[in-house]
Order: C-alpha cells, then structure tokens, then sequence
C-alpha cells in the first residue's frame, strides 16, 4: 500500500500564494523572530549567504530545502543576495500574532533590486544608486534615472544619427545599477554590454504607454501639467520616467512622497565626457584599486555631509556648459575663500548634520526607525545657524541660498518636544518617546519601570512574614513572576500561597497579589511598546507630509556643502579663479597637476603654461623622454578645464579658459580581451570616436597614438590624425598631441596652426636630469635607454641597445647587405672591406633602380613619402 503524500499546510499554502506572484524573486519569508526561505530559493541562497541548508516537512515524499536569517540581521542578508544579481521579495506578517485567529496574515511589502536597495549600511555615503529606464523609437530615445534613497529623478530624450552616442555619454555619467526596458525589446545586449555593473531585464510593456506613463508622472508630482518640468514636448522621456515610476510602485508597495520633482537633463547645458576620458583622467575613481583616493574627486572632495559629497561628483563628471551658472559658483567659492571665519563655521555646523536626503527617503517610505527620526532632529537643530552665516555672504548665490534654505523650526520643535535624546534603532526596544511628551506613556513607563522596585518591597515583606530569610521573588518567560521556598523551609508557607511548580530542591508559589500585579506589569509593558510604536508612527506620518520642504532645504544643504568643500580646497591648495569666455583660447600659467601635486607634494611639482588658441596655436605636438612629464601635462590641461566648469577654483597662478562641449581623452594602453580587442584595437576605436565628434568648442588630449603597431604603420596613423585635426571636414579641436615620433615635428612647417614644444632634460655623465619644464621647440630624441637604465634595466643589455642604437644611427645595413641590427663588437663580427656596386649596367634591376633614384624630387619629398619609398626599393633588392 502506498504512503499518501501529505496535504499542502495552510503555512505552505499561503507561501506558494506570494511566490506565485514573485516567481523571479527570492522569496523570504517572515515566521516569527525569523525570515525562512524555503525550495529552490533556499537552495540558491544558502551558499551565497554562507548559512546552513537545512529541510522543513516534505513535499511530494522529498524533504523541503529550507535556510533562514534572523529578522534584526536581516538587511545584510538582502543586500548580499541583491549584489549577487538576485531580486529579493520580502513576505512580513501583516497582523499582530497575538491577535490573529488562526494563521498569522503576510503579504509581500516590498521587493529590493539592485536599483532599490536603501539600506544605509550597503550604500555609499557619497556616491548615488541611480536605477534606469529606457523607451527606444527607431529615430528616438528616453532615457530616465531615479536614486530612491535620495529621491533625485532625472529624464533626458535624445534625437538624430547621434542619439546612441548621447546616450553612451550619458550611461558613462550616471552608471546605473539596474536598467529597466520594455517587454520584447531588442537593445537588451546592447546595454548589458556599455554597462557591465548594471542588472539589466525588462518591464511590462503598457507601462511605456505614453498616456499612463504621463499619468504616472502626474500622479507622483501632483499637478495638472508637466509644463512646469518642461517635459511637454518630451513624450520619450515621459515613456521612460512614468515606466520606472510603475515599476517603484508595483515594488516597493509605497508612494514614494519623497520623489517630487523631476528634472530635465539636456546635453547642451553640460559638458560631455566618455568612459574612456573619465577612465584615463581619473576623475572620479583611480586607475590604481578603483577608489576614490587617488583621483580628481579625492583631491577637490571636503565635505561633510553624504548629499553634499554626491552632489560634487555630479559636478564633476557633468560639468555646465553656460557662463552664468558657472560665475556664480565661482563667485560663492571666491567669497568663501576669503571670508575664512563664515566658511569654518560652515564646516563646524554641517559637522551635525546628517544625510536629509535618504533621511527622507525612508521616512516617506516607512521604514524610518527612531533613530532615523532624531537625526532628522538633530540636523534641523543646525539649520538656523547656517542660514544666519548664509546671511553674511552677498554673492548672488549665496543670497539665493539664504531665501531657500527654510530652518523647518515647526518640525524641530515637533520632534524634540516628542523623542527620546537617545532614541533606540529598534521599536521593540522601547524608550522612543520623551518623557512629558504622552500622559499615557508616562503611566505605562512608570508601572514598567518601577516594576522592580515592587518586587524587591514584596520579597522583603514575605521574607518578614514568613520569617525565610532565603526567599526570592522571580521571573521567568514560561511561568512569570513567582515566590521560591526551599524545601526546608515548606512547614512557613502561608495559607494564601498558591503551588505553581515543583523542583528538586525547592517549591515555587505565587499569590492572588502577586498575579494581579503579574497582568498588571505585563499589560503594561505590551502596552508600552504598542502605544509608542503607535506614537512613532504618527509622528513619522507628520514628518513625511512635510516632504517637499525637507527635500527643498536639503538640496541648498548639499549645495552649501559642496561649494565650502571648493572653496577649503582652493584655501588648502592655493587654487586660483579661472576666468571663463566663449573664445576658442585657452591660457593656463603655471597649471599643476591636481592628484600629482597632493601625492608627491607640491614643493616637488614643476608648474607649466599651456596655451592654446583656434587662430595659430590649436594643435600642440609634444615630443620629450619617457617619464619626463608629458602625460601629467596633457592630463593637468584637461583637468583643470573640468574643474574650472564645475564651478571650482584650479590649480593654476592665472586660467583664461573656453567653454568647453566636449573633453577627449586617449591616454595609456588597454585592452578588451572577453570582446576579442588588442590594445591597439581600443586605442583605434577612441581615436575614431574622437576624430568622428571633435568640435571646434572640444578639447583633444592624444599621448602615443600609433605606438602600438609598426613604427610606419604608426607614424602615419599618427601623421594623418593630426592634419584631419588640423585641415579635416569635421571639427577642429584644441588639442595637445604627445608623440615619440619626431617626425610629426616637420608638420608645424606645413599646417600653420601647429607647433611643437618639449619637456626638457638634461645629460650629466651619461646619466639624464628630469627637468619636467614644457619649452618651444621639438626634442632631439626619447632617452629610452636612459630611462630603461634608470629602471633596473640588467646593464649588458643597455650596452647591446647602445650598439643596437649606434647602427641604426649609421645606418640600417653593412657594406655587404647584411642588416646591421646584427653586428656585434663584443661578439668580434668584423665588418670586410668589400664596396658593393649598386650600378652595374649589365643588371637590369640594379639599371631600373639608379634610373628611378635620379628621378627623386628629394627636396620636396615628405617624410612620409621618403619612407614609402625606401620601402620599395628594399623590396626591389630582395
């Protein structure tokens, strides 16, 4: 007889209800002080979250594969299995077990992705979790981003044959970690491919219906129109904005008041910049271990605060593109800088002040513990003090700072009046609310508190009566409060003690007063932490209606914050104040290299001019020794360009700077070995980008194009990049061009707006001194074999590359034909006397070839010809 497979329980049944609807989710679900999850789930999160897979009951005869996390660890466990790639469906218990009949309610409440993830613990103070959501027409593109820890939502719509590169640049700045496409969509690859970080699936497709996409928007900003977002005429960008809020939504189950606003990013209010230039200057993260230390970002980066921090990178990485905006950061930077008093009390008062952003973004999302609630307190404390320093500045800026700041003193005195100084993390902890704050609390707390000064006066008063000095009043979970008598001492037990337990050596008793009181305290304390979760939650509701007004005071607060974070670092590092034009002319004197200088000190720094212009200095060839500077001296160029269109101060005695579209850079060597690239392959692939977007408003930096195929093939990619820049039918950017091909020097002789200049060194004893000044004129040569020397290089071979070097300086072959790579002295090869006749009229070829060398214009042969030409002739020979 066959054993019957047992019924589904009710547990079960509710657990396979919830995953049926989150079927592409790990489902954890909420069984008491525990979150289980169980089947296929558990079997893919056990080893990833490195616990032990165990089973509960059976299903179909086989054991079902269960792990779990306690419910206080809980949001470590999330992000480990959200950073893995895997969404994650959080099912609680909606109803309060005590008073459940039957099996306790849940309900899914939220689903955590990669582009949801909140929790303060896994996110970066300083860095924004932009989530991303894409409409792609056959002539069109919206794009929208939205970090729900800080509410900042961002749409853009790009037109035209240059809307995928658009875009690119886009992704390249913002570097979302979830992008969101409609169902069916063809451009999946596409973006798993420029954003490899990124988790990327689709949504459902009616959500990109236009229509509901702008009722979306509308919901969420509530408001009639979205004229006022200027997003009227922008219907992709409405198809991708009101997509990415459906799916916020259908995920995190909230409103999401806190998201109530959004912006338009348009391409000609910014300054452009690809992942290649972002990647080779630095900008934000080092070449070196990927961390901020190192980079531009860790230099210029003082603030205090984690919204004014993410608020500086967005500067950095989209620079503004129009004079107005950029003045006034200037302007508040410059006045900072000299009001040194205004601008350390900044710093002191924004000391106490905590992210309000993501502050606001989990108490509008509920899940604000107390904690979060008096940090929100605390900050608003600082508030007035910094719109009175505000007060004292007269920049156009900081006076429009000072009219949006709002101190929020309703909402201090609402919070102080009603938490705790010290409010715990967790409810259950008790503790939240002021003492004064609730009548009924107070009362609660008193019973609950005093509950042991009531016992200590009942053990007293029995061990009185009873005359048994060894008496106790105790509790325990299981069986409450309760009097203990040793067995020796039975015969003294009064009459209204009442047997509760029995133990080997003792009997445990309890009273009609001692369980009156035991309901008593017990209700009280249930109570207790009942009413002050109440209480807490109210007060977190009042908290998040005031949305709007918190995130508008926080944004100045970012603002401030990163603008005193300038104006330290120009105090700090002698910065000076760029002055902007619209003019195609570049003038920096004295310019540093901001990472270097820090790093290896700016005693040792040697400063630079750098000088260009669209009339007779647009393309600047740069010859000189390795390490003698000329990658620093591109790279500080391009450098203090971003940051003068940040709003900062550079590292520069005097900048006269052009506003800039676009800054490109094709500095050092790597490759993409998973796409099949050789190093050379990427190096062509940036420069082709280059060279296809350039615009006379771009800055080019290009350090050793060519070097990474044969030296002909080389020089003349090389050549012909740089007349293109020069003489092409696209743009002609400013642009430095660091070479160890001196024979690109000859071009300053036939392209007008090209000059040359080197970094000097000096010889000393067969030795080179890095002088590290850039001078006019071109080097002489590269000093390669000093630097290999300098660099361990075993010495026979530096003597072999002397002798190497002093044959091809003689000449590329002997007398006899032979290559004169080959000679040796050491090896004691002696080169015979033998004179070859290269025109023996009985040979034919040896008659075509004096005929054809008569023939040269070499006066006016290029170089380039020049070498074309000795190529066949070799080839005739062979």
């Amino acid at each position: 007889m066959s054993q019957a497979t047992p019924a589904v329980t009710p547990m079960f049944q509710q657990y396979h209800r919830a995953k049926a609807e989150y079927r592409d989710a790990i489902l954890m679900f909420r069984m008491g002080d525990f979150f289980e999850i169980f089947f296929e789930d558990a079997v893919l999160a056990a080893p990833i979250l490195e616990i032990t897979l165990t089973s509960r009951g059976h299903s179909g005869g086989e054991p079902i594969p269960m792990c779990g996390v306690p419910v206080h660890a809980v949001n470590g466990y999330i992000a480990r299995l959200v950073e893995s790639g895997h969404p994650v469906a959080i099912c609680e218990q909606v109803e309060d077990a005590r008073k459940a009949k039957g099996l306790v309610r849940r309900e899914v409440v939220r689903v955590i992705t990669p582009g949801t993830l909140t929790d303060p613990q896994f996110l970066d103070a300083k860095d924004h979790r932009y989530l991303a959501c894409f409409w792609v027409e056959s002539e069109a593109i919206g794009a929208a981003y939205l970090d729900l820890s800080a509410g900042d939502f961002q749409v853009a719509e790009f037109q035209g044959d240059r809307r995928w590169e658009l875009l690119e640049y886009q992704l390249a700045s913002f570097s979302p970690r979830e992008i969101l496409l409609p169902e069916e969509s063809e451009h999946l690859q596409w973006f798993q491919d420029r954003v490899e970080k990124a988790a990327v699936h689709t949504h459902a497709g009616w959500a990109f219906d236009v229509e509901t996409a702008r009722q979306a928007l509308l919901d969420q900003m509530q408001t009639a129109s979205l004229e006022g977002f200027g997003l009227s005429d922008c219907p992709r960008a409405v198809r991708a904005g009101g997509a990415l809020l459906h799916f916020l939504r259908q995920t995190q189950k909230d409103d999401l008041a806190h998201i109530n606003r959004v912006s338009l990013h348009q391409e000609s209010e910014h300054m452009l910049l690809d992942t290649a230039t972002l990647t080779s200057l630095e900008l934000v993260r080092s070449a070196s271990g990927g961390g901020k230390t190192g980079s531009l970002l860790g230099v210029v980066d003082r603030t205090r605060t984690g919204m004014g921090g993410r608020l500086l990178k967005s500067w950095l990485l989209r620079p503004l593109r129009r004079l107005d905006p950029i003045r006034e950061r200037h302007g508040t930077v410059g006045e900072l800088l000299e009001c040194e008093a205004e601008r350390e009390a900044i710093h002191e008062a924004l000391g106490g002040v905590l992210d309000l952003q993501r502050l606001l973004g989990r108490v509008t999302m509920g899940t604000a513990h107390p904690r979060d609630l008096g940090g929100l307190r605390d900050s608003f404390r600082r508030l007035p003090t910094l719109r009175q320093i505000l007060d004292k500045l007269s920049s156009p800026l900081a006076r429009k700072m000072w009219t949006d700041l709002d101190p929020l003193a309703d909402l201090y005195s609402l919070l102080d009046e009603a938490l705790a100084e010290s409010p715990p993390v967790a409810l259950r902890d008790g503790g939240i609310l002021r003492d004064g704050y609730h009548a009924e609390v107070d009362e609660l707390r008193v019973l609950a508190q005093n509950a042991r000064t009531y016992l200590t006066e009942l053990e007293t008063r029995e061990r009185r009566r009873t005359g048994v000095t060894s008496l106790k009043v105790r509790y325990n979970k299981v069986f409450g409060y309760y009097i203990e008598m040793s067995k020796a001492n039975l015969a003294a037990v009064p009459d209204d003690y009442i047997r509760k337990q029995t133990l080997t050596n003792a009997e445990r008793f309890i009273t009609p007063e001692l369980k009156e009181y035991e309901a008593k305290i017990l209700t009280a304390k249930d109570r207790l932490v009942e009413l002050e979760h109440d209480l807490f939650v109210q007060l977190r509701t009042q908290v998040a209606a005031a949305a709007g007004r918190i995130r508008s005071t926080a944004d100045v607060v970012a603002q401030l914050d990163a603008l005193a974070s300038l104006a330290e670092t120009a105090a700090r590092l002698d910065y000076r104040r760029p002055e902007m034009h619209q003019e195609r002319r570049l003038d920096i004197r004295e310019g540093r290299h901001p990472v270097v200088e820090v790093l290896g000190g700016q005693d040792c720094f040697v400063p630079n001019d750098a000088i260009l212009d669209g009339r007779e200095r647009q393309i600047l060839l740069l010859t000189g020794p390795n390490m003698g500077g000329k990658s620093t001296f591109l790279r500080q160029t391009a450098l203090i360009c971003i940051l003068a269109q940040s709003g900062s101060f550079v590292p520069a005695r005097q900048a006269t700077l052009p506003l800039l579209d676009r800054v490109f850079s094709r500095v050092g060597a790597s490759d993409n070995l998973a796409a099949g690239q050789s190093t050379f392959m990427v190096e062509m692939q940036e420069t082709a980008n280059i060279l296809h977007n350039a615009t006379d408003d771009s800055l080019v930096i290009l350090d050793e194009i060519g070097r990474g195929t044969s030296t002909f093939d080389g020089l003349s990619l090389a050549w012909a990049m740089v007349e293109h820049l020069h003489q092409g039918d696209g743009g002609h950017p400013l642009t430095l061009f660091a070479t160890h091909y001196h024979e690109l020097t000859e071009l300053d002789v036939t392209l007008h707006r090209v000059f040359n200049q080197n970094i000097t060194v000096r010889e000393w004893e067969d030795k080179i001194l890095f002088l590290r000044q850039v001078v006019d004129g071109a080097a002489d040569q590269s000093y390669g074999i000093q630097v290999a020397r300098l660099a361990g290089v075993p010495d026979a071979v530096i003597r072999r590359a002397r002798e190497v070097l002093e044959n091809l300086e003689v000449g590329e072959f002997t007398k006899e034909g032979l290559p004169r790579l080959a000679r040796s002295r050491t090896q004691g090869l002696a080169e015979p006397d033998v004179q070859m006749s290269l025109f023996v009229p009985k040979d034919p070829a040896l008659e075509a070839l004096r005929i054809r060398l008569q023939g040269l214009d070499t006066d006016h042969l290029t170089p380039i010809e020049a070498l074309r030409i000795l190529s066949e002739l070799r080839s005739q020979l062979d």
